[in-house]
């Protein structure tokens, strides 16, 4: 089971914002969320709204135990850009370009949960 929220439009730019998402995918909730509250980042506030309102959907719509579960997926793309225009010398202007970006995550059960691969040693390490 699997339940998704989504958030459109944020006004973050999309390489910020995978920093954080980079940092919480494949984590349990309980432990995405205290990282998410302690981290300094503008992008981990917004994504912690957002995987409580995946949370809140799992509970309510699917009735799942909250205990159970992890962030599967978490997609951050990047949205329209909103262009200003800044008066300069001489008649003259510049384009401020602030991007926005769109959030996507998932949450579902962690029995699923991947497992790391082994560590393959090459020869040279093994010596």
């Amino acid at each position: 089971m699997e339940t998704q929220a989504r958030l459109y439009g944020v006004r973050l730019s999309a390489q910020k914002g995978r920093l954080v998402a980079d940092q919480i995918r494949g984590m349990a909730v309980e432990s995405a969320l205290n990282l998410l509250t302690y981290s300094p980042k503008k992008g981990a506030r917004i994504i912690k709204k957002v995987l409580e309102s995946a949370i809140a959907n799992a509970e309510h719509n699917d009735g799942a135990d909250i205990d159970e579960l992890s962030v599967k997926k978490v997609l951050v793309e990047q949205g329209t850009t909103i262009r200003r225009f800044q008066a300069r010398a001489k008649g003259r202007g510049n384009r401020i370009c602030k991007p926005t970006c769109h959030i996507f995550l998932t949450v579902g059960d962690s029995e699923n949960k991947k497992v790391a691969a082994p560590v393959r040693r090459t020869k040279k390490a093994q010596k």
